[in-house]
């Protein structure tokens, strides 16, 4: 620790640790793995960077956001730090360069993605390294809170022990009592070994808002208009909704922009860029907006639509406020919203013969297979995140091992004539070549090549074909693009009963389900609950507050709770629920699923609805103002009535 001391001071210009992070550091250097549930800006990334500096090997950083592992980078790079990153967006070059300063023992900490584990290359370099520490960012995505967000975490605990790592540090912002403990089972870490800082934080005042759909932008621009103009984030629910706000908020005179997951790459790093260095930037954005956001003035919160869990709610306004400064989270509660988030949850969960179907696929392989995850989403009507999470189940079955992802399509662009090319090589490496480029179909500058299709016309492995290109571009001589992602498999074992296997499956979809509806519920609770609010979300995530917080809604209106009108309970109408079975009879790809007629009528899309056409038939969404549990029920009673 003495060291540890030294290093925070030269390495990291702090005079003392921030709460938490000297127990968590004490553990780790003691050679033990720790669980460390620290609130946003709580000072996470300290406790694996400095200790990782007094570690012989390499110390392997998890983190699902490539923009906070270029900004952590940069600023380690800076300290003189030996830190690099594999995502993506890196060049083969800079790629080979990552790979080799790993292998030779050059690295104190390397940041990946959890995908990067399913890279073949890269999983044999590590099992060949030293790891001295597998660091797990985000770590309650290994919990059943989230775990849609990103499947492959759900392996990551094999891969820690696969490597040898010497000690884990798992950290997260949001774990409740249950999370934390399976986290603790996960990754094999001790009960003593937890540190927990403490959910409340003083400086953020709470407010719960009841308000009618109608009144909401009114509401909104009143609250922006009011309070001096500061760094803000609106969170609503679609994206839709996102641009509709934004566009009023504009036109009111604020300054507002959009921000999800629906626009191009560029325009959402343009959007960030901006808020960063904004002084009264408010953007308007969906959950997709504020992971890796390092901008410590943020003074106001507003929840336009209903969190879709106190876990996201309690993440969202952690973004407030890092500074210390007052700062203050408000969430509108409309019941209208219900219906909506009610939907997420139900659009998730795949029909039963969907996944028997997928399974039946599957299972018909021998060996490898390699698949495209967009197609086989197609094929069985499963949305592509549910279909990764279902791989990844069967994975962890030891049904599947999933290996290094390969492309489908090549894209070249020659840098010297072909004849200047096959010049450069022997008599039979030149007829390979020139049969492979005979394979390339030319558009406007770049040439297509189908490697399938290549591989079979000139007899040649489809490897061999990938190392020649990328030769080719490693000597300048071509320059290459890949798309077409296809997800490779080896089939470990077969299922004894694809029945049974399907219930298995199908059950764990409808408990993630019903688990989704729950935590919609509790943040209704939250909203009406008579007590104060901080001390009530604070008990959610395990800790206890000695008093009440003094600045909530129920502290600051004379401990009164806020009360909502109840929506009223919407009915079908009998006779436009036969206009909705008449058109879902007359498709030309009959989907023979009651579930399926749900997600129509509620206005829920599906991989087959939008490539059927049925999201945009006039019906489609016309019950969504229903709850999606009601119409359902009556599906299923359609489908009964049909089959008799």
């Amino acid at each position: 620790m003495e060291r540890a001391k030294k290093l925070l001071a030269e390495t990291f210009g702090f005079d003392q640790f921030m709460p938490g992070q000297a127990e968590v550091i004490g553990e780790l250097i003691a050679g033990r793995s720790a669980l460390a549930i620290f609130p946003t800006g709580g000072g996470k990334s300290l406790c694996y960077q400095l200790p990782a500096l007094t570690f012989d090997g390499v110390t392997i950083v998890i983190s699902p956001l490539i923009a906070l592992m270029k900004d952590q980078i940069d600023v380690l790079k800076s300290r003189g730090v030996a830190a690099r990153r594999l995502d993506s967006t890196l060049s083969s070059d800079e790629t080979r360069e990552v790979m080799s300063a790993l292998r030779g023992g050059k690295l104190s900490l390397l940041y990946v993605a959890p995908e990067r584990f399913n890279n073949e290359r890269f999983l044999q370099a590590i099992l060949h390294t030293r790891v001295s520490m597998f660091a797990v960012d985000e770590a309650h995505c290994i919990s059943e809170w989230g775990h849609n967000f990103r499947p492959d975490y759900l392996k990551l605990a094999r891969f820690a022990r696969a490597c040898r790592a010497e000690r884990l540090l798992a950290l997260t912002a949001t774990a409740t009592p249950k999370v934390a403990g399976d986290i603790c089972d996960g990754f094999g870490i001790a009960g003593g070994s937890v540190v927990r800082t403490g959910f409340y934080r003083p400086n953020l005042t709470v407010l719960i808002t009841p308000i009618t759909a109608g009144d909401r932008d009114r509401t909104l621009v009143e609250r922006l208009k009011n309070h001096p103009e500061d760094p803000t984030i609106v969170y609503v629910t679609r994206q839709n909704t996102s641009e509709q706000v934004a566009a009023r908020l504009a036109k009111a005179g604020l300054r507002a922009r959009a921000y999800h997951a629906g626009m191009k790459n560029d325009q959402r790093a343009e959007v960030q860029d901006w808020f960063m260095e904004s002084r009264d930037g408010i953007v308007v954005a969906t959950i997709a907006f504020g992971m890796g956001i390092d901008k410590s003035d943020i003074r106001y919160i507003y929840h336009y639509n209903l969190p879709k869990s106190l876990e996201n709610f309690s993440q969202e306004i952690g973004r407030a406020g890092r500074d210390g400064q007052a700062s203050i989270c408000e969430m509108f509660v409309c019941p209208d919203d219900i219906c909506t988030l009610e939907n997420f949850a139900y659009g998730d969960t795949p029909c039963r013969n969907a996944i028997q179907s997928l399974l039946e696929e599957i299972f018909t392989a021998t060996g490898q297979f390699n698949v495209s995850l967009y197609e086989l989403s197609l094929r069985h009507d499963i949305r592509q995140l549910v279909m990764r999470t279902l791989l990844v189940q069967l994975e962890l079955r030891n049904y599947l091992r999933e290996l290094t992802p390969v492309y489908s399509r090549y894209q070249f662009r020659p840098l010297f004539s072909s004849a200047e090319i096959l010049s450069r090589f022997d008599a039979e490496r030149r007829r390979f070549l020139a049969n492979v480029f005979k394979q390339a179909r030319k558009a406007k500058i770049w040439f297509h090549i189908d490697l399938d299709q290549a591989s079979i016309a000139v007899d040649q492995p489809r490897d061999r074909i990938v190392r020649a290109l990328d030769y080719l571009a490693e000597q300048s001589l071509l320059e290459v693009k890949v798309e077409g992602v296809r997800n490779r498999f080896t089939i470990l074992r077969h299922p004894d009963d694809i029945e049974r296997l399907t219930d298995a499956l199908s059950q764990n979809a409808l408990e993630r389900e019903a688990r989704e509806i729950v935590r919609i519920g509790q943040v209704l609770q939250f909203a009406t609950h008579d007590g104060c609010l901080v001390a009530h979300l604070a008990d959610h995530f395990g800790e206890k507050l000695p008093r009440p917080c003094g600045h909530c809604s129920w502290c600051l209106n004379g401990h009164q709770p806020a009360t909502l009108t109840a929506a009223e309970p919407a009915t079908i109408d009998t006779v436009f629920w036969q206009q909705i079975t008449d058109a879902w009879n007359q498709q030309e790809e009959p989907i023979d699923e009651a579930r399926a007629l749900a997600r129509f009528a509620c206005g829920i899309t599906s991989p087959r609805l939008t490539r059927t056409g049925l999201s945009k038939h006039p019906l489609f969404g016309a019950l969504s103002h229903v709850r999606f549990a009601d119409v359902h029920t009556l599906a299923q009673a359609w489908k009964r009535d049909q089959s008799l």
